[in-house]
């Protein structure tokens, strides 16, 4: 299982990783495109709003199952990954693909940075999912 050590990751499956203008890339973990097994839809109604931490951003439909997808840190959600939706790319397939890479999902400008010591690291994922 591909978990990297440079992000951050939630309870809930979600990775995040955060430049140096506080701008948080965020996506689901290899963990957790694997089990959702094949997606085929992503669906993120909150792009320009303010959310705050672990408020819902969206869903990912898979042919399982749909699951709800949750805001690792607050702040507004700036971008929507134009490859994974039906009104761009519409390729949602690349989560499945490369999870940590193409596949991200939204980029949010954060609120409040200290939430960021509230995630885990890669090892305590790990660890999570072991």
């Amino acid at each position: 299982m591909n978990i990297p050590s440079d992000l951050k990751y939630t309870s809930e499956h979600e990775w995040i990783f955060v430049d140096d203008q506080n701008i948080a890339t965020i996506g689901i973990t290899d963990f957790a495109q694997s089990e959702l097994g094949d997606i085929v839809y992503v669906e993120v109604d909150t792009l320009g709003e303010n959310l705050d931490k672990n408020t819902i951003f969206g869903t990912v439909e898979a042919v399982k199952t749909t699951s709800e997808l949750y805001m690792p840190i607050s702040g507004k959600i700036i971008e929507f990954n134009s490859e994974l939706d039906e009104k761009g790319g519409d390729n949602p397939s690349l989560i499945n693909e490369d999870p940590y890479g193409r596949g991200w999902i939204i980029k949010v400008a954060i609120q409040d940075r200290s939430e960021l010591d509230e995630l885990m690291d890669a090892a305590s994922y790990g660890s999570s999912i072991s």
